[in-house]
């Protein structure tokens, strides 16, 4: 099974890793990563109040769609959920989920590295945040960039 999702609703990372392996006995590896939304990002400024996230209807479901299919191509995946949020986040709030399985461990952290790595670069998501003085948009950080670059 391969899903993606983009919503505005929470969810629950331990139920979707579930989803993917009931009823298998070829499944020998679950990796899953939660990205969160953090306090505070920048250094020595004002704590975070909220994030809001912003992105392209269709589009969004679409590049993510071939991420999760070149992760496939990639490796011996058996099944992957890829989830991403919209909308008002504050500090605490889950973001993003990624849950790749596969019959090995190395093809399924591997995958799950590569499907973030690509999302923090490809996946149309625009980030807003909010502040105690200042509303601002975030830049594109070369960090993100040198990650993903690793993939070829």
């Amino acid at each position: 099974m391969f899903t993606v999702r983009i919503q505005s609703e929470d969810f629950d990372a331990a139920a979707e890793a579930a989803a993917l392996t009931r009823g298998r006995n070829d499944v020998g590896a679950v990796v899953t990563f939660t990205g969160l939304c953090r306090k505070d990002d920048a250094q020595g400024g004002a704590p975070l109040i909220a994030l809001t996230l912003e992105h392209y209807p269709g589009m969004a479901e679409e590049e993510i769609g071939r991420l999760v299919i070149e992760a496939r191509d990639r490796w011996p995946l058996l099944g992957a959920t890829v989830i991403h949020r919209f909308g008002r986040m504050v500090p605490g709030d889950n973001i993003v989920l990624v849950v790749t399985t596969s019959s090995h461990r190395t093809a399924a952290f591997e995958a799950a590295e590569f499907l973030m790595d690509w999302l923090k670069t490809r996946a149309p998501f625009w980030k807003l945040e909010e502040r105690e003085a200042t509303n601002s948009w975030v830049a594109a950080k070369d960090t993100d960039d040198e990650a993903a670059e690793r993939w070829g």
